[in-house]
């Protein structure tokens, strides 16, 4: 049975042009589960109503998939290259989104590393925003 080391993620995002960048540090664990990584955390932010949203985000050497689960339930999937499709449900809204997918870096050491990817957010198919994301998995001291 494979088994989960605890990490440390820190998740980088800037939006559109702006120098803005926000960053996340989170305690979470990762997994190797054949030639993927898995890490699993809670969001620091509440939803809503103040739940609790779990995210699992699967790292393949040419797909990244986010998946949340709990108050907010959301999907996205990023290949460089291709628009796919996902979903994003809360209590107050739901609504269908697409990924487009200009960039997608995958850089892992076993269950720890960094992946980095840039990408226009389509709602209804309306862009609604450019987003450049760096995850970095690091071991947990």
């Amino acid at each position: 049975m494979p088994e989960w080391n605890p990490a440390v993620i820190v998740i980088n995002s800037r939006q559109g042009d702006g120098d803005e960048v926000s960053e996340q540090r989170i305690k979470g664990e990762s997994l190797i589960k054949g030639n993927s990584v898995y890490i699993r955390y809670v969001e620091p932010e509440h939803g809503p109503t103040g739940g609790i949203t779990r995210a699992t985000v699967k790292i393949s050497p040419d797909e990244l998939k986010v998946m949340r689960h709990g108050e907010v339930e959301s999907e996205q999937t990023f290949q460089q290259g291709k628009r796919l499709p996902g979903f994003y449900r809360s209590p107050y809204t739901r609504f269908n989104l697409s990924t487009d997918t200009s960039r997608l870096e995958v850089r892992l050491k076993g269950p720890y590393g960094t992946v980095t990817w840039e990408y226009g957010l389509l709602v209804h198919e309306e862009m609604t925003g450019h987003f450049a994301i760096s995850l970095h998995i690091q071991e947990e001291n």
